[in-house]
């Protein structure tokens, strides 16, 4: 197996991610094989103190990590402009809160040489069971033909990312669902080594989130839907 920076580009988008970011740098940092892999973050930040953090991470692992910074937006535009930088046969879209426990996801998932990857998401304990329910659902919609793979973790061929068309600017909602339920094909790698924070269910509600995943579904063949924010982003 080649080197994973010959095989693999991540695209973090971010804003004002804080220490989510570092710490989410630094877990790839431990990865198996990951020396010198490029890592793109497209940043949004508003706020100096976000921005001080991000800015030190390029150099803090300097021997390590290949860590650029590009501007940034909403995560579909964020995503689809890092995405025409890369060069390697894989991307790892990424989520700036996530943190990868498993030492040899990226590697595992590589392996597996499908078109699209995505993984089991843990959170903190009152909140799991909603990640769980969420595993269930993706589960039926690989059976049903319409996959989905949350944006935090999705590997994709390059190739076949971009012959559907790569990530759409103008989708500003539920973007991943809108890209990868175009896909033909998805699979979903066991491990319980991915974690990402809980944030996003207690500042909007569990059921504010399942509501909008439910609408996502219905509407999976309404491109408009896509392009109105849902409150989401408030």
């Amino acid at each position: 197996m080649k080197q994973l920076h010959e095989l693999i580009t991540i695209i973090i988008p971010c804003k004002d991610e804080k220490y989510n970011i570092a710490k989410c740098i630094h877990s790839i940092s431990n990865q198996l094989n990951i020396h010198n892999t490029k890592i793109i973050i497209a940043d949004s930040s508003t706020t100096h103190y976000s921005k001080c953090i991000l800015d030190k991470l390029p150099h803090k692992y300097k021997n390590t990590l290949n860590i650029s910074i590009i501007d940034g937006g909403y995560p579909s535009e964020a995503r689809l402009n890092a995405s025409k930088l890369v060069t390697t046969p894989f991307i790892l879209f990424l989520d700036a809160d996530m943190e990868l426990y498993d030492k040899s996801v990226i590697q595992d998932c590589i392996i597996l040489n499908k078109d699209l990857v995505t993984v089991p998401i843990n959170t903190d304990k009152h909140y799991n069971w909603i990640f769980r329910f969420f595993d269930w659902n993706q589960m039926m919609s690989i059976k049903f033909g319409i996959p989905f793979a949350v944006g935090a973790f999705q590997l994709w061929n390059t190739e076949y990312y971009w012959s559907l068309g790569g990530y759409d600017k103008d989708h500003i909602f539920a973007e991943d669902f809108a890209l990868t339920k175009k896909s033909k094909t998805m699979y979903i790698h066991k491990t319980n080594g991915v974690y990402t924070s809980p944030r996003r269910f207690q500042s909007k509600g569990v059921f504010y989130m399942i509501r909008v995943f439910l609408l996502s579904f219905i509407n999976r063949n309404n491109d408009e839907f896509f392009k109105k924010h849902h409150n989401y982003w408030n």
